[in-house]
């Protein structure tokens, strides 16, 4: 979502269409010609946080990509990268994450099993158009040879956005290595990096890392290979990174009820709740401090939609196409909340919803982006 001041809000996303499309809020007409790419986008498109008309997009093409929005209605390609150019590329060459910009740097794993910082030198040039020249200012590995022989093959990828929290930036790969790099002294032009965490849950992990204002972790893992470490550490985790040696806080197993169990969904946030969407249509609410599931819901599974909460709303989907409001309690974890409002859509609703102005805006698997809202 962009709210210009001189313009609609603009609702920016790609698509299994195979490109990005940029709309009016209100109107859902296209502000912008489709950008199109040579494969579906999976992840979500970032706008450049600091004003530039710029936005950063992946696509399975192989290829990360900025594009200019002021060159007219057709958005401009002036940087690609390709995920191919790794030393050594493992598994996939997909861009599932959402690139994150900090100061005048992107940050963004790979599924070739990289995470990357690049300088973008954002500027303009004599005619006021918006210009970037990007270089690469770390490369470091997703993985590493511990990670292949406890997990026995190489079958892994970073397909989570990134977190980052007081200079360290975290990810975690389909091999449920889950890794935290010091990136400060690069964000300040230099380039020493060096890896200050390291965590094995054993299980696939495409849900983003969340951080809380105290540094805690929250990571939620999938529960497909079923080995041992998987079982011994649970889906659901809450981590100590200043505790490296026994970082775990709590873990809460989250089984497959006879199919695959966990999280492909990030949790969310809200006072001492941790909300939990899950693989088997389960929606969790867990103690913070204690790891104590205090409530949940039943939806159609899958819920691979992340739960948004909003002024005391939780929004998530479902996979019978039907968007949920529920009420929660001025104390979350005291009990369920109650439903305000539902409204059918076509298709599973993977995509996490968005919500600004009064509008909730989420795409769903019948091939449509909603715009949902108050009538009056």
């Amino acid at each position: 979502m962009v709210d210009p001041e001189d313009g609609p809000v603009q609702v920016r996303f790609g698509a299994y269409d195979r490109a990005v499309h940029i709309l009016n809020g209100r109107t859902g007409q296209p502000l912008y010609e489709p950008f199109v790419t040579g494969d579906i986008i999976k992840g979500t498109v970032t706008s450049d946080p600091d004003g530039y008309p710029l936005l950063y997009s992946g696509s399975r093409d192989n290829n990360l990509r900025i594009l200019a929005l002021d060159r007219g209605r057709r958005p401009v390609e002036l940087w690609s990268l390709s995920s191919d150019t790794a030393p050594n590329p493992v598994w996939n060459n997909d861009w599932d994450g959402s690139p994150l910009i900090i100061g005048d740097y992107l940050l963004e794993g790979g599924e070739n099993s990289w995470f990357y910082v690049v300088r973008l030198n954002r500027g303009y040039d004599d005619d006021g158009r918006v210009t970037v020249d990007p270089r690469i200012r770390l490369l470091v590995p997703g993985f590493d040879d511990r990670l292949f022989a406890e997990l026995g093959d190489t079958e892994v990828s970073i397909e989570n956005s990134v977190a980052f929290h007081d200079g360290v930036v975290y990810f975690a790969n389909s091999g449920g290595l889950v890794q935290g790099w010091d990136v400060s002294r690069v964000l300040e032009g230099r380039r020493a990096a060096r890896r200050v965490f390291r965590f094995w849950t054993g299980e696939d992990i495409d849900a983003s890392i969340v951080i809380d204002d105290q540094g805690y972790l929250y990571v939620a893992s999938e529960l497909e290979r079923r080995n041992a470490r998987s079982d011994e550490v649970g889906q659901l985790l809450k981590l100590d990174p200043r505790r490296r040696k026994d970082p775990v806080v709590w873990d809460v197993p989250v089984p497959g009820e006879g199919g695959d169990g966990g999280m492909w969904a990030t949790p969310g946030l809200v006072g001492e709740a941790v909300i939990a969407a899950t693989n088997t249509g389960r929606v969790l609410a867990v103690d913070r401090d204690r790891g104590r599931i205090a409530w949940e819901l039943r939806l159609t599974p899958p819920t691979w939609t992340s739960p948004v909460i909003v002024d005391g709303v939780l929004l998530v989907g479902d996979c019978a196409g039907v968007l949920h409001a529920f009420v929660l309690r001025d104390d979350p974890l005291s009990g369920p909340p109650r439903e305000l409002w539902t409204v059918q859509l076509e298709g599973c609703i993977e995509s996490t919803p968005a919500v600004w102005r009064g509008m909730v805006y989420v795409g769903s698997r019948g091939g449509a982006m909603y715009g949902i809202g108050d009538r009056g």
